[in-house]
């Protein structure tokens, strides 16, 4: 099957609306079958590529991030953002984005992220002024630090599909200031945006735990124990107590601990809930990675990353030339196919091309998180722009001109950290 019909027929499959990881696997069948190949190898290739123990730490941080969900940790994350800004000009903006950071750090997703802050804080927003389409928009850029800001899904995948040694570890210190930078910068998006419209005055001097020094170490106090997750995941990893795998079991007895006997929230019924959402996220996200994974097999029996590859160095050996050509490719990928599938069909063809021209792997794959984090708000397959709108009960078109600023905003920060590999390399370097 030529490359060109393998690449018809995945899209023929997309554009009827199939599920991704139907079409990947679909695409795969038909070209096995066109090649001879018996079709027990695809249901063999597809298990192969989940026998990984590293794998085995999505499903964990997936749900630890559920049982701290049900627990009630958003609420008192959100309380400790609003002591440290809620004060400022278009507040409930700015802990939006403070509050997504928070939970960023615990949950891995972002579409999690998007749901468990936008519950609480796009009614608010809309209750204090804010237009809705506005308040929607906030939330849904600011989800998407959930991949970026470590523990981040997609960078474990990452570090197992790149086709190059790639420490998981070495992904989640990396990603922490490319986290920090772009939620500062839209941060300062907001806060501009708020005080140019005159959106969100500033908390009434009588809210609760707002600008006062006691309010704010009694929030800080009540968010203590989440915020320790983070610190000893990346601790324990970077200090080599524990693997990432193991970290992400760690995560989730500590989550159980602190919703279960600390806080005393997690109900069976909630644990019941947790469980059963954290099982459905799990299975998507396997069964994705397994269909891209046997997709990506006949793509190389095919020697169709060769040619990609030898298309990008043909075009240019500079590797500034080359990783603005992947930026935009990245970007164009990144509306039309979930991260997990984007990361897995796209890391092992170009990884390889990059550290031929001499990028760190480990740069390039925050470099690729980064731009497909950006696909998650873009139409018309941005499961934040989903998942927010959902929240928010608008339609996507409604928000969109709420969105073009944050898209030049965050196409800014791409470019950062992209040319300035320091962003990235700085912290694992020094810890190393």
């Amino acid at each position: 099957m030529s490359p060109i019909a393998i690449g018809l027929a995945l899209l023929a499959l997309f554009a009827l609306g199939i599920p991704i990881a139907i079409s990947l696997a679909g695409t795969a069948a038909l070209s096995m079958h066109a090649s001879g190949i018996p079709l027990q190898a695809l249901v063999q290739r597809m298990f192969a590529a989940l026998d990984s123990f590293p794998l085995t730490a999505i499903p964990f941080f997936i749900l630890a991030g559920a049982l701290m969900e049900a627990s009630g940790i958003s609420r008192r994350l959100i309380n400790f953002a609003q002591a440290l800004v809620g004060r400022a000009t278009g507040g409930l903006g700015l802990v939006t984005v403070v509050s997504a950071m928070f939970f960023a750090a615990i949950s891995g997703s972002s579409a999690a992220t998007t749901a468990a802050i936008g519950g609480t804080l796009i009614p608010a927003m809309a209750q204090r002024g804010f237009p809705r389409p506005f308040a929607t928009s906030v939330q849904a850029v600011s989800g998407e630090l959930g991949v970026i800001i470590p523990p981040s899904i997609p960078m474990i995948i990452f570090a197992l599909t790149a086709g190059v040694p790639v420490s998981i570890g070495s992904l989640f210190i990396a990603g922490v200031v490319p986290g920090l930078l772009i939620g500062a910068s839209l941060m300062l998006t907001v806060h501009v945006i708020c005080r140019l419209r005159g959106y969100g005055q500033a908390a009434p001097r009588g809210a609760p735990g707002l600008g006062e020094p006691a309010g704010l170490l009694r929030s800080f106090r009540d968010a203590l124990l989440p915020l320790l997750l983070p610190v000893i995941i990346l601790g324990g990893i970077y200090g080599g107590i524990f693997t990432p795998t193991e970290a992400a079991a760690v995560a989730v007895f500590f989550a159980l601990f602190v919703g279960a006997a600390v806080y005393r929230t997690l109900t069976p019924a909630r644990l019941l809930a947790a469980l059963r959402a954290s099982l459905l996220s799990t299975v998507v996200i396997l069964v994705i990675i397994s269909a891209a994974s046997v997709f990506g097999w006949v793509l190389t029996a095919n020697r169709i990353p060769e040619m990609i590859a030898r298309f990008f160095i043909s075009l240019s050996d500079d590797p500034a030339v080359f990783l603005l050509l992947v930026n935009a490719f990245l970007l164009i990928v990144g509306m039309f196919l979930e991260t997990g599938a984007a990361i897995t069909i796209v890391a092992p063809i170009l990884t390889p091309v990059a550290m031929k021209l001499g990028i760190d792997p480990v740069h390039f794959g925050i470099i690729m998180i980064v731009n497909l984090a950006v696909g998650m708000t873009t139409p018309p397959v941005g499961v934040n722009l989903f998942v927010a709108c959902q929240v928010a009960g608008l339609r996507i078109e409604q928000i969109l001109k709420s969105m073009l600023p944050f898209y030049a905003v965050l196409l800014a920060d791409i470019a950062l950290v992209t040319y300035l590999p320091q962003i990235s390399l700085w912290l694992p370097r020094a810890l190393g």
